[in-house]
């Protein structure tokens, strides 16, 4: 982690940061750098910037080693220079206080922090072209979170009372279906206990809209956990696999797709960050078929999830799928990660009107009812 600081007048920073109690071993403390290894073995740097270069520095810090590679290309051959202390022509600085300004001189748009990857994004800065990417102040709620009715450990109005302090509008309850015995899935019976709860609470008028939701098991034959006449009175029906990872799954999504009822596909490529990789499928064929029936695409925001991965979104949204965003949160102080999820939205390339989480409760129950 670089941690950038600036100050207006001289400062003992650099030492003052190396007092930080959970530092392990300290590497290098200087009058404008300090280096850290932290208790859980993650390194720190603390670099003291004069106010002229914080963003040169901001931006030279951020993305990739390769789009700053190419940003310096450029430069060069535009006879400049390109560091962390500015832009500079010949010997004297002419951008560099903000990052807007380095990307100026160089004849481009400011590139989002999300997407400096040189995977085309200064091609797309060079003619104008950089979307205006979905922020997080355009999500109003979550739309995958789980409850105590399975495997989560807050109730309904707790998960609700969160969303409420985020200010969301709406929060979709989305619990494990019933073949998900170690999730602790609901019958049908508690399936229908559960509705009648969401409907109880929503009369009171003084939470955010509760979206009675079901995450439902795509069984290893393509059929779903529930039948279709339960199916069709669950508000929003998001479905997912969590058995079979080392098969091919493309028949089984897409015959689960057949399914009228079907809104949105969870945590697409069951991939767990660092423990376990994706399962196989024909993303092509998935997504085809998901623009032919209107089933949106999940971006799992859960850390360990972050799922879809950016590359994939890119391909979905080629075949003019929507995306929904859901934290898949267990508890209600996991609700945060939305933000997680927003930012690998961004990373995806993906607009305000590219997320169903952007709608108002009006339009989006509209679009769940039709859509039903």
């Amino acid at each position: 982690v670089d941690i950038l600081v600036t100050t207006k007048k001289e400062s003992n920073i650099t030492d003052y940061s190396t007092q930080f109690p959970r530092i392990e071993r300290v590497l290098v403390c200087g009058p404008t750098k300090s280096s850290f290894i932290l208790k859980n073995g993650l390194q720190v740097d603390v670099r003291l910037i004069p106010s002229k270069s914080m963003g040169a520095a901001m931006q030279y810090f951020t993305g990739s080693k390769a789009h700053n590679i190419h940003l310096r290309r450029i430069a060069r051959d535009m006879g400049l220079k390109i560091s962390e202390y500015g832009v500079f022509k010949d010997d004297k600085m002419i951008a560099g206080k903000n990052e807007e300004e380095v990307y100026e001189v160089l004849g481009m748009q400011w590139i989002p922090p999300e997407i400096r990857e040189d995977e085309g994004e200064i091609e797309l800065a060079l003619k104008g072209n950089i979307p205006e990417l979905v922020d997080f102040s355009d999500i109003k709620g979550d739309l995958h979170v789980h409850s105590t009715y399975s495997d989560g450990q807050s109730t309904i109005e707790e998960l609700a009372l969160e969303a409420k302090r985020r200010g969301f509008e709406y929060l979709a309850i989305c619990d494990h279906s019933q073949s998900a015995k170690y999730a602790k899935g609901l019958s049908i019976e508690k399936l229908m206990k559960k509705k009648e709860e969401i409907e109880k609470l929503n009369k009171r008028g003084d939470l955010p809209y509760i979206i009675f939701g079901a995450e439902v098991d795509i069984l290893p034959d393509g059929t779903l956990d529930y039948p279709d006449d339960i199916l069709k009175i669950i508000d929003y029906v998001v479905v997912s696999i969590h058995t079979g990872f080392k098969k091919d799954n493309t028949e089984r999504i897409l015959k689960a797709f057949d399914n009228p009822y079907v809104h949105a596909l969870s945590h697409p490529t069951g991939r767990l960050i660092g423990s376990r990789e994706p399962y196989y499928v024909d993303w092509d064929k998935v997504f085809k078929k998901a623009g032919e029936k209107g089933i949106w695409m999940e971006i799992n925001a859960y850390y360990e999830r972050l799922d879809l991965h950016p590359n994939l979104i890119k391909k979905a949204k080629e075949y003019g799928i929507k995306f929904v965003i859901g934290t898949d949160a267990h508890h209600f102080n996991q609700m945060w990660m939305l933000e997680l999820g927003t930012g690998t939205a961004r990373r995806g390339y993906l607009r305000k009107e590219d997320v169903i989480n952007t709608l108002s409760k009006e339009n989006l129950l509209d679009l769940l009812k039709r859509k039903s």
